[in-house]
């Protein structure tokens, strides 16, 4: 027998029931140093430059994983600049790469090994097919939770965010946490013309 729309029904909680919702919380630069300190201690080459290109890319998770060597690297050396086409939207997103994230990329990707065709961060699984979101979205929480903040309260989407939050906090500019080196260049012209221009 079938159950009418007006039979009672016993329901389990909500599959949210007890979660963290909405915007999850970026990063702050004292906690970026510690995550990195943390990771530089435990000698994780691959998370360490994982983490500073998530950062600096500020690319959604999905397509953090799928980025190639070929993407970052260029004659030997790793690029002042990569560009990745989005997943979502198709579009090209072109970002720079800070000192500490080249660093930590060329440690990672000579020791990684491999040609410009392969994923920079290789599935456990199968070498030859890329790092799940999955697995990703499970190491930024150790990273989190491994200098003592609640994983419920960050999650991938906090390193999309984190870049642009402190742009925004230094320059005051919304628009220009689109693309830092603008928005640097924004804040010196402000600080040496005064806030008109």
């Amino acid at each position: 027998m079938g159950h009418s729309s007006y039979d009672p029904v016993e329901q389990g909680p909500a599959w949210n029931a007890g979660k963290k919702l909405g915007a999850k919380r970026p990063l702050k630069p004292k906690e970026i140093w510690e995550i990195r300190f943390m990771l530089d201690r435990e000698r994780r080459l691959r998370d360490r430059a994982l983490f500073d290109l998530a950062i600096d890319s500020k690319l959604r998770g999905c397509d953090l994983v799928k980025v190639r060597i070929g993407d970052l690297v260029s004659g030997g050396r790793v690029r002042n600049r990569a560009m990745v086409i989005q997943q979502k939207t198709k579009r090209p997103v072109q970002f720079e790469l800070l000192e500490p994230a080249r660093s930590s990329l060329l440690a990672w990707l000579e020791r990684r090994g491999g040609s410009l065709e392969n994923y920079a961060f290789p599935s456990r699984v199968d070498r030859l097919d890329h790092l799940s979101t999955r697995q990703y979205s499970r190491l930024v929480e150790e990273w989190v939770s491994g200098i003592g903040l609640r994983k419920e309260d960050y999650g991938t989407h906090s390193l999309r965010r984190t870049k642009a939050a402190l742009i925004y906090k230094q320059t005051g500019n919304p628009a220009s946490s689109a693309d830092p080196a603008r928005a640097l260049e924004d804040r010196d012209h402000r600080q040496v013309f005064g806030s008109g221009g």
